[in-house]
C-alpha cells in the first residue's frame, strides 16, 4: 500500500500540464531505489517468487520515463547519461543501443559521446564492426577531432591484438583456421597505419603524434608502426619538423631514459644500477639544457622541471643518487629563475623543496624575488609570508603591510586570514584586535563577511560573552552577513549557563531579515526552539509558521511543510 501510494503521488505530479524535470528524476529514482531494495530483500531471504514479472515491469516503467524525460528535455546530457549508466547496471543490451543511437541522432557535436558508443560495442558487445562504424560516423561530424581519431587507433590495435590471440590459440590447440579469416593486414595493425596517416594530414601539432606513439607503445607488434610515427617517410622526423614545440623535446628527453639500458644479469650489481641510471638520467638532461637554449620559453622550462621533479620524487636506496637529483633539480630550477621564466606555480615547489632541504637562507631569497616578479599575484604574498612565520622571522608584519600595499583589494581574504590568525598567537590581544578591525574595513563587502565571523569567533575566546554580544551588535549594523555569522552567536548564546530566550529570539529574528526567504532549516530551529526552551513561548509557534509560509519562496514551502509536519508528530 505504501508502495503504491508513493508512487501513484509521483505518477500524477508527471501527468500535469506543466511538466518539471525534478518530478521525472524523482520518480526515475524512487522506481530504482525499489529495485534496489527488492534485489536485496531477495539475496536475504532466497526468495525469486515473480521475479520476471516484477522486476520486468519496473524495468520497463523506468526505461519508459527516461525517455519522456529525454523526448522533453533533449539537450540535457546528463539526463541521457543516467540512461545510458541505469542500461548498464541493468545490463539492458539492446535498450542502451536505443539509447546510444536516439542520443547520438539528436548530441551528433559531442565526441565524448561517439567514443563512449563505440567503446562500449568494442568491449562489451565485443563488435569492432559497429565500434568501427560509430567512429567513422564520428569523423564525418568531426574531420579534425585528434581524441576521436586517438580512440579509434587504439581500437584498431585492441582488435588486431584480440586477433592475434585468438589465432594463437587455435594454432595451439592444432584447430583448423580455414572458416576463420584472418586477415594479415589488420594483424599487423595496418588499418591503425592508414588511420595515423589519414589524421596526419589533418591535425597539426607534436601533441597528436606523441598521444598516438604512446597507444602504439603499449602493443608489442607496433615497432615498424612507432618508427614511421617517429619518422614519417624517411624523410620529415618529429625532432626536425616540431623543433620549436616543447612536447618534442620533452619526448626526445624522456626517450633517453628508455635507450642503452643494462641488461639485467645476477652480476649487475647496486652500484652498476646507480651508475646507469646516473648516466640515463645525465642524457636527459643535456637533452634538455639544449631544449632551452634552442626553445627558451615557460613551457619549455616547465617540462624540464617537471622531469626533473619526478626523477627527485622517485625513491631510491641510493644517498649519491638522491643527492644528484635535488642538486640537478635546483640548478634547474635557479637557471629558470635567472632566465625570468620560471612559471608563477613553480615557484611554490621550488620552495616545499628548499625547505625540506633546510636550505632555509636561500628559501628567503627566492620567496622575495618570486613577490617581486609578480607582486600582484596573493598566491606569490602567501607563500612568503607562509615562509616567513616558519622560519619564525622579524620581518613578518613588515612583510604583510608591503603584500596589503601591492595587493588591491579585491582578492586579498587569504593575506587578512593568515595575518590575523598569525597575530593571534603572537601579538597582544589589543594589536589583534585593531587588525581585525582594520580588516572589515580593507576588505570587499563579500570578503568581510568571512572576517566577521573569525572575529565574533575569537572575542569570544578572548574577551567572554558581554564582550561578544557587544561586538555582535556592532557588527550587525554594516552588511553583507553570513548565515553561520548568525548561527555562531546563537550557538555562543547556548552555551550560558542563563540562556535566554530573550536573545535568542533577537539572533533568530535578524538571521530571518537576511536569509528568511531562502533558508527553511532556519524557521523550524526557531520553532524548535521556541517549544524546547524553559523560557519559550509554544503559542509563538503558529505566527512564526504563518510567517515562514509568506516568506518563502518556490520548493523550499513544501519543503517547510514536509519538515514541519514531522515536527508536529515527534519524528524530527
Amino acid at each position: 500500500r505504501a508502495v503504491l501510494r508513493r508512487a501513484s503521488a509521483l505518477e500524477y505530479k508527471i501527468q500535469r500540464r506543466a511538466l518539471r524535470k525534478e518530478d521525472f528524476i524523482n520518480y526515475i529514482q524512487y522506481e530504482i531505489n525499489l529495485l534496489e531494495l527488492i534485489k536485496k530483500r531477495r539475496a536475504r531471504i532466497g526468495y525469486s517468487f515473480k521475479k520476471d514479472e516484477i522486476e520486468n515491469s519496473i524495468l520497463h516503467r523506468v526505461h519508459s520515463l527516461f525517455n519522456r524525460a529525454t523526448g522533453k528535455w533533449k539537450e540535457d546530457i546528463q539526463l541521457w547519461l543516467s540512461h545510458v549508466a541505469f542500461c548498464k547496471q541493468w545490463n539492458a543490451k539492446h535498450q542502451l543501443s536505443k539509447v546510444f543511437s536516439s542520443m547520438l541522432a539528436i548530441h551528433p557535436n559531442k565526441p565524448a559521446l561517439w567514443i563512449m558508443a563505440a567503446k562500449w560495442e568494442m568491449e562489451t558487445r565485443l563488435s569492432s564492426e559497429s565500434a568501427r562504424h560509430l567512429f567513422l560516423r564520428a569523423l564525418r561530424f568531426h574531420p579534425e577531432c585528434s581524441k576521436l581519431y586517438q580512440e579509434y587507433f587504439r581500437m584498431e590495435l585492441m582488435n588486431a591484438e584480440k586477433q592475434r590471440k585468438e589465432k594463437k590459440e587455435f594454432e595451439q590447440a592444432k584447430m583448423d583456421l580455414g572458416e576463420f579469416n584472418y586477415s594479415e593486414e589488420i594483424l599487423n595493425g595496418e588499418m591503425a597505419r592508414i588511420i595515423y596517416r589519414d589524421a596526419a594530414q589533418k591535425i597539426k601539432g607534436v601533441e597528436f603524434h606523441l598521444a598516438v606513439l604512446s597507444i602504439a607503445k603499449l602493443f608489442d607488434f607496433t615497432q615498424d608502426l612507432q618508427k614511421e610515427i617517429l619518422e614519417r617517410h624517411g624523410v620529415f622526423s618529429l625532432q626536425t619538423k616540431y623543433a620549436g614545440d616543447p612536447l618534442t623535446w620533452d619526448y626526445m628527453a624522456r626517450r633517453e631514459l628508455e635507450l642503452g639500458s643494462l641488461p639485467s644479469t645476477e652480476h649487475t650489481t647496486k652500484q652498476m644500477k646507480v651508475s646507469e641510471m646516473t648516466q640515463r638520467e645525465e642524457r636527459c638532461c643535456a637533452v634538455f639544457e639544449e631544449a632551452v637554449r634552442a626553445v627558451s620559453t615557460e613551457d619549455m622550462w616547465k617540462c624540464y622541471i617537471t622531469f626533473c621533479l619526478e626523477r627527485y620524487n622517485r625513491k631510491t636506496n641510493s644517498g649519491e643518487l638522491k643527492q644528484k637529483r635535488l642538486e640537478r633539480t635546483l640548478s634547474a630550477f635557479h637557471k629558470a629563475h635567472e632566465s625570468s621564466l620560471l612559471p608563477e606555480a613553480l615557484y611554490k615547489q621550488w620552495l616545499q623543496l628548499l625547505l625540506e632541504s633546510n636550505l632555509f637562507e636561500k628559501a628567503t631569497e627566492v620567496a622575495e624575488a618570486a613577490t617581486k616578479r609578480f607582486s600582484l599575484s596573493v598566491e606569490m604574498w602567501q607563500m612568503r609570508l607562509q615562509v616567513l612565520i616558519q622560519l619564525k622571522s622579524d620581518d613578518v608584519t613588515q612583510c604583510f603591510e608591503e603584500a596589503i600595499k601591492h595587493v588591491k583589494s579585491k582578492g586579498t581574504l587569504p593575506l587578512w586570514t593568515l595575518w590575523v590568525e598569525w597575530s593571534e598567537g603572537t601579538n597582544s590581544k589589543e594589536d589583534t584586535e585593531a587588525l581585525y578591525q582594520r580588516s572589515l574595513h580593507a576588505t570587499t563587502h563579500a570578503e568581510s563577511v568571512t572576517m566577521k565571523e573569525k572575529y565574533l569567533d575569537w572575542t569570544y575566546r578572548n574577551g567572554g560573552y558581554k564582550k561578544v554580544r557587544r561586538l555582535f551588535t556592532s557588527l550587525c549594523e554594516n552588511r553583507p552577513f553570513s548565515l553561520d555569522f548568525f548561527r555562531k552567536m546563537i550557538q555562543i548564546e547556548k552555551e550560558q549557563e542563563s540562556c535566554k530566550m530573550l536573545h535568542l529570539r533577537e539572533y533568530y529574528e535578524r538571521a530571518l531579515r537576511e536569509f528568511g526567504s531562502t533558508d527553511s532549516v532556519l524557521w523550524l530551529d526557531y520553532i524548535k526552539e521556541e517549544l524546547s526552551h524553559p523560557q519559550g513561548k509554544p503559542e509563538n509557534c503558529g505566527s512564526i509558521h504563518w510567517r515562514a509560509m509568506k516568506m518563502l519562496q518556490g520548493d523550499l514551502v513544501e519543503d517547510f511543510v514536509s519538515k514541519y509536519t514531522l515536527l508536529q508528530t515527534g519524528h524530527l
